[in-house]
């Protein structure tokens, strides 16, 4: 399928090269979303992330459909010096270029930023990586979770004959390093289009990872500092609590309870909040005998609080107590997984799936909404290639005797 190049968007007019292998070129992925025209240079065997982990939809990964969509390939063997002139090209009339591989990729090529900036001084290159260009790391070998191992987002776990084994959890380094380059690459082209100078941009996935648990990180940080400056909150009579939520075990206001179907999580660590609910459901006396404090309080290790809360939270469904909150006014939320997810109210209302028949796979959109506007629907992930032709042509705006001189040489990786 041919890509809308009309279809317009807050990014339309913003063009992009990319050159990336797996998962980094999600780079691009919430650009191409919001209408950029981002052109991904496959080498002749293409990109190999359209084999890589599952599930596999009809013959090609679900990483490769939802992260290149959108987009258009074309293919280059950068080891023919004709190709490296295409690229060129390329680079002439586009706003930035993504190295999403292992830094000094394009360098090697002969497509460095010094290089690239000779064509175009207004280019913003941006390389992200698995642990960025510097520190003893810079050439080791990764995959995704490495990235959140390294940053201490993961707890090792141990199966009953003791073998230590990777628990499920939500990747972070290979999603926030992406979304924090794009942020960065926007700030990039925005100040080549006012300034008309480039820049070099890096980004490591491994420090998107690290940044992300930045509260519990720092709060270790705090913590090396003496009492006397850094305590707890007023709340807990000023003793230090565990950083981020594993001081959140021993809560009761603050907890997640059973309820008649499910799970719920309840937050009335307010005071408010906290009256709110225990009116709500005909128990002031459990606000008269434990009012608590005005803000931040847990009601921690109270456990007759927590065996009459279990009890009151199993009389009634996970949505009725949804429903509960909103007509008191009390903190609570579902506590769907990640298959359940799919079904919730809140769900269905924000993210209306991109169908099979567009993208190969259901596919959720990119949250972002643009008051008045419809963003673009984004076009399939490109098979290897398919856009060579449409883009040497319609955007470089080469004849067919200079294509076919291409292919001939083998620049096109056909011989």
């Amino acid at each position: 399928m041919s890509a809308d190049r009309s279809a317009g968007g807050p990014l339309a007019g913003v063009s992009i090269v990319e050159s990336s292998l797996l998962g980094p070129g999600e780079l691009t992925s919430f650009l191409a979303d919001l209408g950029a025209d981002v052109i991904k240079v496959e080498p002749p065997q293409g990109d190999y992330v359209r084999r890589m982990t599952w599930p596999i939809v009809e013959g090609e990964s679900l990483m490769h459909l939802h992260i290149h969509r959108g987009k258009r390939s074309i293919t280059l063997n950068l080891r023919r010096p004709e190709a490296v002139e295409v690229y060129l090209d390329l680079v002439r009339r586009a706003d930035a270029v993504v190295e999403a591989m292992r830094p000094g990729a394009l360098a090697r090529r002969g497509l460095g930023f010094e290089r690239l900036r000779e064509v175009n001084p207004r280019i913003v290159f941006c390389t992200i990586s698995g642990y960025g260009t510097t520190g003893p790391y810079r050439d080791l070998p990764a995959h995704g979770i490495a990235f959140d191992t390294w940053a201490g987002i993961v707890n090792p776990a141990y199966d009953d004959e003791g073998f230590c084994y990777m628990p499920e959890h939500p990747s972070i380094g290979i999603h926030a390093g992406p979304m924090l380059g794009a942020l960065a690459l926007l700030a990039g082209v925005v100040l080549a289009r006012a300034t008309g100078e480039g820049s070099q941009l890096e980004i490591a996935q491994s420090d998107a990872a690290a940044y992300m648990d930045w509260y519990r990180i720092e709060t270790w940080r705090a913590y090396e500092r003496p009492e006397s400056e850094v305590t707890g909150n007023a709340s807990d009579d000023y003793e230090r609590r565990a950083p981020g939520t594993a001081g959140m075990k021993e809560g009761v206001r603050y907890q997640i309870y059973d309820s008649a179907d499910g799970h719920v999580l309840f937050m009335a660590s307010e005071q408010e909040f906290w009256r709110n609910f225990c009116e709500g459901v005909a128990r002031m006396d459990l606000f008269e005998r434990w009012p608590g404090k005005q803000y931040a309080d847990h009601a921690r290790n109270n456990r007759e609080l927590q065996h009459e809360l279990r009890d009151i939270f199993r009389t009634r469904t996970t949505a009725e107590w949804i429903d509960f909150g909103n007509e008191v006014n009390t903190p609570m939320a579902p506590v769907n997984t990640s298959q359940t997810i799919a079904d919730d109210p809140q769900f269905r209302d924000r993210f209306p799936w991109i169908p099979a028949s567009r993208l190969g796979a259901d596919e959720m959109p990119l949250p972002v909404r643009v008051a008045g506007e419809e963003l673009p629907v984004p076009t399939r992930a490109p098979k290897v290639g398919e856009h060579t032709e449409e883009v040497l042509g319609d955007v470089l705006g080469y004849q067919p005797d200079r294509i076919a001189a291409l292919r001939a040489a083998g620049a096109l990786g056909e011989s």
